[in-house]
């Protein structure tokens, strides 16, 4: 099978809304389990907390979360990119994850020949959307 990777994003008690965000964005199947789900001794969090979870898209792609007591604020060192060939998907889902959120870039060509933007969502992950042939520029 070799291997896979999923961005895994770690929040204070918003892991349930960003999950089904993402699945309203791009599609696909949420599955949660809470804390209350697997009681550990001494462990802290909120019950309802989402402890694992996940979006299952149709295409294999898994977006993960999880709600933690720790402190999460600040920037991440870490940012999602969505790529394909498609524009107008790209598109769409560009609309939808700033939707809440806010533009950093816009979805439009770039100088290397696709089309780019940059958004940040309701819950403070960064995504980056390339792809597409941009139109060439006219001579």
């Amino acid at each position: 099978m070799g291997f896979k990777q999923a961005p895994y994003i770690m929040l204070n008690g918003q892991a349930a809304d960003a999950l089904e965000f993402y699945k309203d964005v791009f599609g696909g199947t949420v599955e949660l389990s809470r804390y209350r789900d697997m009681p550990i001794e001494g462990m802290q969090g909120d019950p309802d907390w989402v402890m694992h979870g996940q979006v299952e898209l149709d295409n294999g792609i898994t977006i993960m979360a999880a709600d933690g007591p720790e402190d999460r604020t600040g920037k991440s060192k870490v940012e999602i990119c969505v790529y394909g060939d498609e524009k107008d998907e790209l598109e769409q889902f560009f609309h939808g994850l700033h939707n809440g959120g806010s533009v950093v870039l816009p979805f439009e060509p770039s100088p290397w020949g696709s089309w780019f933007g940059q958004v940040v969502d309701p819950f403070g992950v960064t995504w980056m959307v390339e792809g597409g042939e941009a139109p060439a520029e006219s001579a």
